[in-house]
C-alpha cells in the first residue's frame, strides 16, 4: 500500500512538474536549443566577474546554451564578436559595454538577422533593444549627496572620468548637475583612463594631481577602478586623513579596501553586479518569449559607507547581501514563468 502511494505521489509530481514546464512560453519549453551569446567590452574588475557570474547562474537557471566573448576592452573586436554570434546562429545577444560609434551598427546587423538583442550600459541607439541599467545618474546622486552631508557644500574636488562610456557619461551628467547646484564645488582637476590595468593606471595619473593641487580634500570617483586608483595614491601619498573618496560600483575587494584603517574611501554607491547579470538575462528572455520587459530596465542602486560596513561587520559581498536584503535579490524582470537562480 506505501509502495503503491509512493508511486501514485511521484505520478502526482510528475504531472505537476510537467504542467510547470508546459507553462512556460516558447522557446522555453525547449530550453536546451536556445543560444544566447554575451559579448562583453570591459572585464577587468570584481564588479565585471560578478556580473558574468550573474549572467551564468540565470542563464543555467533558464536552462540555456550561454556563448561568452570577451573584446577586452577592443570596440573593433567587440563589434566582429557580435558578427560572430550572428554567425553562430544565436537567438539573443546581451552586450554588455561598449561604445557606440561601435556598436550601433552591429547590434542593427543582429536585429535584421532577427536577435533579440538586450544592451547593459552602452547607448546602441535602436528602440528594438532595451537598456539594462543600475540608474547610474541616481549612483552618482546617491555619493555626491553623502558627500555633502560629510564636507559641507563648498569643497575641493578632483574627478575621475573617461568620456564615450555610457554609464560614466550618464555619471557625469549628475556631477555637473551638483556643480551647477552647489557653487562651492570646486573642481580643480579632471583625469582618468581606462587603460589596463585600470587602477594602477589611474594610480599614476591621481599621484601627479595630488603633486598639483594639494588643497583636494574630496575624490569623486564614479567606478570602483578608477576608485582604486585614486585610492593608492592617497595612500602613498600619505593623505588618507585629508582626503574622502566617494565612488560607484562594489565588491568584496572594494568592501576590504574601505575597512581599511584610516581608510580615505568612505562610500560608494552599488548594486549587486551579479543581480545586474541575471536581471540583463531575465529581460533577454522575456523578449524570446515574446514579452517585453520595458525600454529601460533599471536596478535600483543602494548607498554604501564605510560606516555601515564597520557598524554591522561586513566583509564580503556574501555578508553585504545578508545584511542588506535590498542589495541580493532586484524584483526587476521576473514574469511567473521565470526561473530564478538558487540562492
Amino acid at each position: 500500500m506505501a509502495v503503491k502511494l509512493g508511486v501514485a505521489a511521484l505520478a502526482a509530481g510528475a504531472t505537476i512538474t510537467g504542467a510547470l514546464a508546459q507553462d512556460k512560453p516558447a522557446p522555453f519549453d525547449d530550453p536546451g536549443d536556445v543560444k544566447i551569446a554575451l559579448v562583453r567590452y570591459l572585464s577587468t574588475g570584481d564588479f565585471f566577474q560578478a556580473y558574468l557570474s550573474g549572467v551564468e547562474r540565470q542563464a543555467e537557471a533558464l536552462g540555456v546554451d550561454l556563448r561568452v566573448f570577451d573584446s577586452r576592452q577592443d570596440a573593433a573586436l567587440q563589434a566582429d564578436m557580435v558578427d560572430q554570434a550572428i554567425a553562430l546562429g544565436v537567438d539573443g545577444i546581451v552586450v554588455q559595454h561598449g561604445l557606440t560609434e561601435s556598436m550601433t551598427e552591429a547590434v542593427q546587423r543582429a536585429v535584421d538577422a532577427g536577435i533579440k538583442v538586450v544592451a547593459f550600459d552602452v547607448n546602441v541607439e535602436n528602440d528594438a533593444v532595451p537598456q539594462v541599467e543600475q540608474s547610474d545618474q541616481l549612483l552618482a546622486q546617491l555619493a555626491l549627496e553623502q558627500a555633502i552631508k560629510d564636507n559641507g557644500e563648498s569643497f575641493t574636488a578632483g574627478y575621475v572620468y573617461v568620456p564615450g562610456i555610457a554609464p560614466l557619461d550618464r555619471r557625469d551628467e549628475k556631477w555637473r548637475e551638483f556643480k551647477d547646484k552647489y557653487s562651492g564645488i570646486n573642481e580643480v582637476a579632471q583625469f582618468g583612463t581606462l587603460d589596463n590595468p585600470i587602477a594602477n593606471s589611474v594610480a599614476n595619473q591621481a599621484s601627479a594631481v595630488l603633486r598639483a593641487n594639494p588643497t583636494i580634500n574630496v575624490m569623486f570617483a564614479p567606478y570602483d577602478e578608477f576608485a582604486k586608483g585614486v585610492k593608492i595614491a592617497v595612500d602613498e601619498a600619505g593623505l588618507n586623513n585629508d582626503i574622502k573618496i566617494y565612488s560607484a560600483d562594489v565588491s568584496s575587494a572594494d568592501i576590504q579596501a574601505m575597512r581599511e584603517d584610516d581608510s580615505a574611501w568612505v562610500a560608494t554607491a552599488a548594486t549587486n553586479p551579479a543581480v545586474v547579470g541575471e536581471v540583463s538575462v531575465r529581460a533577454l528572455a522575456m523578449l524570446l518569449a515574446g514579452e517585453d520587459p520595458g525600454q529601460s530596465v533599471i536596478v535600483p542602486p543602494t548607498l554604501i559607507t564605510r560606516d555601515m560596513l564597520m557598524d554591522l561587520d561586513i566583509q564580503n559581498m556574501e555578508q553585504l547581501s545578508a545584511k542588506l536584503p535590498q542589495f541580493a535579490h532586484a524584483d526587476v524582470a521576473v514574469p511567473a514563468w521565470m526561473p530564478l537562480p538558487e540562492r
